[in-house]
C-alpha cells in the first residue's frame, strides 16, 4: 500500500512538471525589455518568446506578432 502511495505522488508531481513545462514554453516572456520615455504615457514593455514577440503599452494595449520563421528568433533566446 505504501508503494502505491509513492507511485501516485510521483505521478502527480510529473503531471505538475509537464504542465509547468508547457506553460513556460508557450509564454512570450523569455526576454523582456522596457522603454520609458519622457512621460509615463510613452512607456512600452517588450517581450520576446519562442513563438512570438509582444509589446505592452502603458495604456493597456497589448500587441503580439507571431514569428513567420524560426530564423526571426533572436539568438539570445536560446536558438543559435
Amino acid at each position: 500500500m505504501a508503494n502505491s502511495g509513492i507511485q501516485l505522488l510521483g505521478f502527480f508531481l510529473s503531471l505538475i512538471g509537464i504542465v509547468g513545462l508547457i506553460i513556460g514554453t508557450i509564454l512570450p516572456q523569455w526576454k523582456m525589455s522596457a522603454y520609458i520615455g519622457d512621460n509615463i504615457i510613452t512607456a512600452v514593455a517588450m517581450y520576446q518568446g519562442l513563438w512570438m514577440s509582444c509589446a505592452f503599452q502603458s495604456t493597456g494595449q497589448l500587441q503580439c506578432k507571431i514569428y513567420d520563421s524560426i530564423l526571426q528568433l533572436d539568438s539570445k533566446c536560446g536558438i543559435k
